[in-house]
């Protein structure tokens, strides 16, 4: 039997490569809208981030999701990122 290939994304905290699954998408829309997506299916520019708190403030600090999502996040997204993370646990 064929082995199922499983999709990779870079986390942009710890830039690690990791099953798409066990990352948490951030999107951005056409109309500028950042949002979590945790479906994975929203249309829109994606980024990823792991499941725990030391990535998102890697990315945080970096400001990494700005610079991949081309546009300035605010306080709001980062808080709702941290609370599916604490909440995931």
């Amino acid at each position: 039997m064929k082995m199922k290939k499983i999709p990779q994304r870079m986390c942009t905290g710890c830039m690690e490569m990791k099953p798409k699954k066990e990352l948490i998408r951030v999107v951005k829309s056409k109309e500028d809208e950042v949002s979590v997506d945790l479906t994975g299916k929203k249309n829109g520019r994606g980024a990823y981030i792991c499941k725990s708190s030391e990535c998102l403030e890697k990315a945080f600090k970096s400001k990494k999701l700005e610079k991949n999502l081309e546009t300035k996040i605010s306080e709001e997204i980062y808080n709702r990122l941290k609370e599916e993370i604490e909440n995931g646990k």
